[in-house]
């Protein structure tokens, strides 16, 4: 039997959509806010998290990027917001699927399903390697949990910002960040015209770990839009 946590601020939220997945046979544990919710994930063997993103103390995109540092659950976003760029940059720091408020509790549970038996099925060594902490683009690696990088074999010394920028950007290869969402993921606050900080530090890891820093292989800028991971 698969355990699902519900984390919502909305008590009501999180007591409906409890009812709905005890209804399908899932055991159901309660959070309500994004701290509480990592605590319980820190504890507890969760199969899948459903998290809203506007909480107090800690919100669900800033959540769902702590717990991707420690685990690989599938992670579904809730919100009442409908912009593309919420629902990207939820994707993109690790949630699997996103579900607007208000939604249809049958298909939050089909979602829940589909997730829970697409994670049942992935034991590719890609995904091994992720649940090892261990992260491989080419001749590029990254070890999370010795916080190491390596680069053909040979070590790179990092700064723990640029070590972080670089994290970020392999666990999401093809994936496209601006400035903006690489500091506040990053630096864990608002941003106001820090495009030229992170514009600094990427030259720097790009100095560390291409072979010719002007034509790089792996850290690639997508003009007028962000920096990606390319996949090698």
């Amino acid at each position: 039997m698969s355990t699902v946590l519900v984390c919502d601020d909305d008590r009501e939220i999180v007591e409906a959509i409890a009812i709905y997945l005890e209804q399908d046979g899932y055991q159901v544990r309660k959070a309500y806010d994004g701290e509480e919710a990592v605590r319980i994930i820190d504890k507890e063997a969760i199969d899948l998290l459903i998290i809203d993103v506007m909480m107090p103390k800690l919100g669900g995109v800033e959540a769902t990027f702590r717990i991707r540092d420690k685990c690989n659950i599938p992670i579904i976003i809730l919100s009442a917001k409908s912009e593309d760029q919420d629902k990207i940059f939820g994707l993109r720091v690790g949630a699997d699927d996103y579900v607007t408020k208000p939604f249809n509790p049958q298909e939050l549970m089909a979602r829940v399903q589909s997730q829970l038996r697409r994670s049942q099925v992935l034991s590719g060594p890609e995904a091994s390697a992720g649940r090892r902490g261990i992260y491989v683009n080419g001749g590029l690696v990254i070890n999370d949990e010795k916080k190491s990088v390596s680069v053909d074999g040979e070590s790179v010394r990092l700064t723990p910002l640029e070590y972080n920028i670089l994290l970020l950007l392999m666990k999401h290869p093809g994936m496209t960040f601006s400035s903006r969402q690489i500091y506040e993921t990053i630096w864990d606050e608002q941003a106001f015209g820090d495009d030229n900080v992170v514009a600094v530090h990427i030259r720097h890891i790009r100095e560390k770990i291409e072979i010719n820093p002007k034509k790089p292989k792996y850290l690639q800028v997508v003009w007028g839009v962000g920096y990606r991971m390319e996949k090698v």
